[in-house]
């Protein structure tokens, strides 16, 4: 039997379908557990070896592992009084009470203008920091109620323990949103797609298994098997599931009704139907998931355990729809397609004719007509003239202004930029009064702490003059690091939350330059196996990568032009690249794979266009899909996500809209059976490669 056989098989598709229904028992047990894996402390974000990650480590010789809050008072109607600095005072002891909350407070200390006062409050966050865990969260709350009884002044609670609570806030009950959100845009989708009242419940039951399956298995890999699991897996993962799943769930179904027409008993319909479209859509599922495994080889931890727990997403989603859906669509019979049911003999549905009228204009001027879009392509790629995307400041990470943002703002016009988020020098104890000498001497460095020694380590402090997270602040790590290395045997490390941003953004750079060649590399590989052919493979990987900076062009200008933002994470190029590269390619494999069987019996150039014609509206259909499930991303409050969202979700549709349908059709039309080099099909001229194609009939075999 074969294996595509099994889940239409008569007996076989209730086995399948058994055990998918225990496999969902099982998988629902870990899943909920999901959250309970997460780990958003600082020190696992970079490698063991960033010297911002060694000087977390010895850090903790004097420190317990905290976040610092900074509470500002000000008045509106100028300077700050002894009365003011009494109530700062009395909070201050409040605070020391507040569950988390640790010694020393620094404060209340009051602005040279005199027209603020400032308290430092050290949280225990298990590390947390600036990513938000529940006990940083809950203290500021905590400090924020006692804050709100004081008539007069203005108070705020910024600093990285204040950052950390207002991400930990907006992403409150954003899983669930996100994921109701997505699920309703796939909902109407699938309606408007089969305008069938019952046929997307079965994709959509097949999909929601796949992602409790997957957390369940990235949660036994969490456990047990040491992956490193971060707080933005969660959302990409919902989406990821939803977005592929819902493609291969349209492109099986698409060939499904297909071959419902040609084959009277549904059974054989779907063994045909899997035959004919799984190395599609198995292809398309292997490219993504090997593109993410990539992910392996980045430095960044956050970027290498995303990498795997999206593998496993699709890999799930994969799964289910090749074995799951199909037994669930032989069980249920045609009615499922009811109004509309594809009865055997019945016609082809008349909506083909737009695809068809889209072919025959290619066919017209096939290389005038890939050389335009190529240029328009390009055109707009010039967006990314001036793209860069360096560390943003926290209070540029927001979509939305909360208090931290206020904070920082209100400090940053009384207090020294750097306060609050000091640089921390850990160096050899003999070397105490040397390191603070040079620490003291380094330019853009105030306010250096006496040295602390234990257990033969000191341990420094330093406020920045400049703003955390800026170009300047990040030259002034560097003149630090350079000034405390030269100190004889001093051995010292510079960490603190800038140090670790600026090895953050050198590690996303050495990321982008690894995985970039890398992913191209392996997806044209698994397209030249797909199309047994050399140059289609390396043709479709120049489109993707056309489409990929022509999106990333348009969403850099409409960034900073339309949405106003700051800047751009250092990791999101690559996010936005593996995405794009590998779901564009998705795409060029469901079409080109058609086209590639099209041309067997009726030529390339009559292939393409029967190509593009059997798998126009279907593709269409699944970019919608996806770029509306990545589109739900803008729903939460951070930068990050939102660009990730827009930019992903305009460029499927870029793909899906103008280079799968008008480029790559135009340039396999014009390269002809050479597309297909060096295979025995690019060397044998049939009568057609001969005849100007005529329009393509699809009811013809």
């Amino acid at each position: 039997m074969r294996v595509s056989a099994i889940p239409s098989g008569r007996r076989a598709k209730w086995a399948v379908l058994v055990f998918w229904i225990g496999l969902l028992a099982v998988a629902g047990m870990f899943s909920g557990k999901f959250d309970s894996i997460v780990k958003n402390d600082v020190g696992t974000f970079l490698p063991k070896n960033a010297e911002s990650t060694q000087a977390i480590e010895l850090a903790k010789k004097f420190t317990p592992d905290v976040s610092s809050a900074v509470v500002i008072y000000e008045r509106a109607d100028g300077a700050v009084t002894a009365d003011d600095q009494a109530v700062a005072a009395a909070d201050a002891r409040r605070f020391a009470g507040v569950a988390h909350v640790t010694k020393p407070i620094v404060g209340p200390v009051v602005a040279k203008d005199g027209r603020a006062i400032e308290l430092v409050v050290p949280i225990t966050s298990g590390g947390a920091g600036q990513t938000g865990s529940d006990e940083t969260a809950a203290a500021v709350k905590e400090m924020r109620s006692i804050l709100a009884s004081h008539p007069g002044l203005i108070t705020h609670v910024t600093g990285p323990a204040g950052y950390a609570a207002d991400r930990a806030d907006g992403f409150s009950g954003a899983d669930k949103t996100l994921l109701l959100l997505t699920v309703a845009i796939v909902v109407v989708i699938l309606l408007l797609t089969y305008r069938s009242p019952v046929l997307w419940i079965a994709p959509l039951i097949c999909v929601g298994v796949a992602l409790v399956v997957a957390q369940a298995t990235i949660y036994l890999f969490a456990r047990y098997g040491g992956l490193a699991v971060k707080g933005d897996t969660q959302f990409i993962l919902t989406v990821l599931v939803f977005g592929a799943g819902t493609d291969y769930a349209l492109l099986l179904i698409a060939r499904y009704r297909e071959e419902l027409r040609r084959h009277e008993d549904r059974h054989e319909a779907m063994a045909v139907a899997l035959r004919r479209a799984g190395s599609a859509i198995l292809g398309s599922g292997v490219t993504l998931i090997l593109s993410l495994l990539c992910f392996l080889a980045a430095e960044l931890n956050s970027t290498k355990s995303l990498g795997p727990a999206m593998a496993i997403g699709v890999a799930s989603a994969l799964a289910a729809m090749v074995t799951l859906l199909p037994a669930l669509l032989v069980i249920l019979g045609r009615w499922v397609f009811w109004p509309v049911r594809p009865t055997f003999g019945s016609p082809e549905p008349v909506e083909r004719r737009t695809w068809t009228w889209i072919g025959r204009v290619v066919s017209r001027r096939p290389r005038a007509t890939w050389i335009g879009s190529s240029v328009v392509l390009g055109v707009l790629a010039l967006g990314l003239i001036g793209f860069t995307a360096d560390n943003m400041q926290m209070k540029d990470s927001f979509t939305s202004k909360p208090e931290a943002v206020i904070g920082e703002q209100a400090m940053a016009l009384h207090f020294p930029a750097g306060g609050g988020d000091p640089v921390q020098i850990i160096g050899s104890a003999g070397a105490a009064e040397p390191l603070r000498s040079a620490v003291a001497a380094t330019p853009g460095i105030t306010n250096v702490t006496a040295p602390v020694v234990k257990d033969g380590y000191v341990y420094l402090e330093g406020t920045l003059t400049a703003a955390s997270n800026t170009k300047t602040a990040f030259a002034t790590v560097d003149r630090l690091r350079d000034a405390v290395r030269a100190v004889p045997g001093a051995e010292a490390k510079v960490g603190g939350g800038n140090a670790f941003n600026l090895d953050y953004r050198r590690a996303a750079e050495h990321d982008r330059a690894v995985l970039v060649p890398l992913v191209l590399v392996v997806v044209a590989l698994i397209i030249g196996v797909l199309l047994r052919a050399v140059v289609a493979p390396l043709v479709l990987l120049g489109t993707v990568v056309l489409s990929f900076a022509a999106a990333l062009g348009v969403s850099a200008l409409t960034f900073k032009h339309i949405f106003g933002f700051a800047g751009a994470d250092p990791a999101i190029p690559l996010w936005i690249f593996v995405f794009l590269i590998a779901l564009g390619v998705d795409y060029n494999i469901f079409l080109m794979t058609r086209v590639h069987e099209e041309s067997k019996a009726h030529g390339t150039q009559r292939g393409a266009l029967r190509g593009l014609n059997a798998t126009g509206g279907v593709i269409t259909s699944a970019g919608i899909v996806l770029a509306g499930t990545f589109a739900a991303l803008a729903t939460l409050p951070l930068v990050f996500a939102a660009e990730i969202g827009f930019a992903v979700a305009f460029g499927v549709l870029l793909d899906t809209f103008v280079v799968r349908s008008v480029l790559v059709t135009a340039l396999t039309y014009d390269i002809g059976r050479r597309m297909w080099w060096p295979s025995a099909m690019s060397r044998e001229e049939t009568e057609n490669d001969r005849e100007e194609p005529a329009l393509p009939l699809l009811t013809s075999r």
